[in-house]
């Protein structure tokens, strides 16, 4: 019975979900990646590479990644990078289970490639977050459109229903690459 419960509650997540994503993030020209990515890149294979995988539907893709937000958000402290690297920003796996957003966004990339999720249909994004700050989220490409998997919340939301507006995503399928967004409440102030 619990079972049954917990494949009725995914799917009537992955219904509801469909109801309100259905789009990919726009993308237009070629940009410089952020500070910290190149280091980032070249020390973490998976970061930049393409890792085979089989495809997933979406409904257990979902469930996976609202799987996963939950338990990294769940295990990493909050921390900003200066105290431990003496550097204001350095994209690395968090350390001695601390990190900011970067360090979440890439945990997450990293745990959800390991159990399966291609490679291809996750990047990081610069978004213009909470107080006006850049901040660093991990879109999931799905059939249904993209999905953001972010350290301020445990829910797996699709990218229009964040409030974020969105400045640079890596490339789906360049992944050194990085591409100009321009998508959210306030994209025309930067265009």
């Amino acid at each position: 019975m619990a079972r049954l419960f917990s494949l009725a509650a995914i799917s009537f997540i992955f219904l509801a979900f469909h109801a309100v994503a259905g789009s990919s993030l726009p993308v237009t020209r070629s940009i410089g990646a952020p500070v910290g990515f190149g280091a980032a890149c070249a020390k973490y294979k998976w970061l930049c590479g393409r890792m085979a995988a089989q495809p997933l539907t979406d409904a257990a893709g979902i469930a996976l990644l609202q799987k996963v937000n939950r338990a990294v958000n769940g295990r990493i402290i909050p921390a900003e990078d200066r105290p431990s690297s003496g550097s204001k920003d350095v994209w690395s796996l968090p350390v001695a289970g601390r990190g900011d957003c970067e360090d979440y966004a890439l945990q997450k990339m990293k745990d959800l490639i390991e159990a399966g999720f291609p490679s291809n249909r996750l990047a990081l994004s610069v978004v213009i977050g909470p107080h006006d700050q850049n901040h660093v989220v991990l879109i999931a490409r799905t059939d249904g459109g993209d999905f953001v998997l972010d350290n301020l919340t445990s829910a797996v939301r699709p990218w229009r229903i964040t409030g974020y507006t969105f400045l640079a995503t890596q490339d789906f399928q360049s992944r050194t690459g990085w591409r100009v967004t321009l998508a959210g409440p306030r994209a025309g102030e930067f265009s």
